[in-house]
């Protein structure tokens, strides 16, 4: 369980930012393990985990319009994201969604752009543009992530700020097992990028939960339908992720039969296997 024990050393969201009030207790799942947080008066986090009936604590940390925690004593540096930096940015939480499948699974949904003519209909697709453009992928071993850039779909209505179609341009990333960041067109900044940002909490290895943050450049939505819009896609998402069977992510190349929509999907989950990751997956 060498990699998983990197797992459990990481960082890992459990709640958006906005989400936390202070003076007030709160308790969720991370790998299995309860945990409980909470913010003092003096604005600093208290948290602990559970440990055969005892509490240990925590570190945590506020990054990236969310909350992190992490069972480590020296947990590795989180990835950076500058973009939530830049002052003109809007960050809001779409929400925190849980979901009856692992963590991975949850991961290769956003990463797939095939489904998006067919479930997020007239929205970020539309029939007859149903292919996927050609696009390249990387596994950065320096950064140990993997990278889809060059990725392009024709979409009726590519985000909030949208006021016609457009060919969206995409780049994926994922810093962890279970983190996913999608860069994409700025419609009111075209030399820009949105930043969406897919931080999601391994509660088990059949359970997840989605915390969704936008870093947007938009002065003309409200925060109100910045999150309509995001929550609209999720739902959407929502009806094909609680259909998966098995709900953990079957990681043999045997049970692959990729085409090229799915690039990006087997590069992940090669990714996944080379790493000798065994939670929340299926390895045989």
């Amino acid at each position: 369980m060498k990699a998983d024990q990197v797992l459990f050393e990481d960082w890992h969201p459990v709640a958006a930012l906005e989400d936390v009030l202070p003076s007030r207790q709160y308790q969720t799942r991370l790998l299995g393990r309860t945990v409980k947080y909470n913010v003092r008066p003096d604005g600093d986090i208290e948290a602990a985990w559970t440990d055969e009936g005892i509490d240990r604590q925590m570190l945590a940390r506020r990054k990236y319009g969310a909350l992190w925690l992490s069972f480590a004593e020296a947990p590795r540096d989180l990835f950076p994201v500058p973009e939530f930096a830049e002052s003109d940015r809007r960050v809001v939480s779409a929400g925190s969604t849980r979901v009856n499948v692992s963590g991975l699974r949850a991961i290769e949904n956003f990463l797939d752009m095939a489904h998006f003519p067919f479930v997020h209909t007239d929205i970020l697709g539309a029939e007859p543009m149903t292919e996927v453009l050609p696009y390249n992928v990387v596994i950065n071993e320096e950064l140990d992530e993997v990278i889809a850039t060059e990725c392009r779909f024709a979409q009726p209505k590519a985000s909030a700020t949208a006021v016609e179609p457009i060919e969206t341009q995409y780049t994926y990333r994922v810093t962890r097992p279970n983190i996913a960041i999608l860069y994409k067109t700025c419609p009111p900044a075209p030399e820009r990028w949105d930043v969406l940002c897919l931080f999601v909490q391994p509660v088990d290895e059949d359970w997840c939960i989605a915390h969704t943050i936008m870093c947007y450049v938009d002065d003309v939505n409200s925060d109100e339908q910045l999150r309509r819009f995001q929550q609209t896609i999720f739902g959407q998402d929502l009806m094909i992720l609680i259909n998966q069977v098995p709900k953990r992510l079957p990681l043999a190349a045997s049970r692959e039969n990729p085409v090229r929509a799915d690039v990006l999907a087997t590069a992940y989950r090669r990714w996944l296997r080379e790493s000798d990751l065994h939670y929340g997956a299926i390895r045989d």
